[in-house]
């Protein structure tokens, strides 16, 4: 599961299996021993949770990275290497 940011102690991995069909766009979230599921189009919380503070601070960047993240994902299905994606600072 390549890892496409890491910022404050959270770090954000996107995941697909080439030849499996995912049904919407997501990423993986870890923060310490917690994990989460994002959507990226819409920006939800599918699976999993984290603590508020973090929650918020992924879900800010995913806003401000959105294009960037589908683009991402559109490289991991097609199995291509994905690139990683500016942290917040």
């Amino acid at each position: 599961m390549p890892e496409i940011c890491r910022f404050y102690g959270i770090i954000i991995r996107i995941f697909t299996e080439t030849g499996e069909r995912h049904h919407t766009p997501h990423i993986h979230v870890y923060y310490q021993d917690q994990k989460a599921v994002y959507g990226i189009n819409p920006i939800e919380l599918l699976a999993g949770e984290l603590p508020r503070r973090q929650q918020r601070l992924v879900e800010a960047w995913m806003e401000l990275h959105r294009e960037e993240l589908l683009e991402v994902w559109r490289l991991a299905l097609a199995g291509e290497p994905v690139n990683k994606i500016t942290p917040l600072q």
